[in-house]
């Protein structure tokens, strides 16, 4: 039996299946939808950092080795 989980965009039924390539969304459409708003930065990761600017490194280069 295969599991049935919501779409994040319009909440309907959607088989968890190789049946279903858009999995978890139920269409190409709704896939989209989400992107859009990942991209327009209407949902985002929420990060700690930001708030207070405790670990703000502003100017530290991201590819340089760890102090030792």
């Amino acid at each position: 039996m295969a599991t049935i989980v919501k779409c994040p965009t319009c909440r309907r039924d959607v088989e968890w299946s190789a049946a279903h390539p858009y999995r978890p969304f139920c269409s190409d459409r709704c896939r989209l939808i989400d992107l859009g708003a990942w991209f327009c930065e209407q949902r985002v990761i929420p990060d700690d950092r930001a708030e207070d600017g405790a670990g703000d490194d502003a100017g530290a280069d991201e590819d340089a080795p760890p102090p030792q």
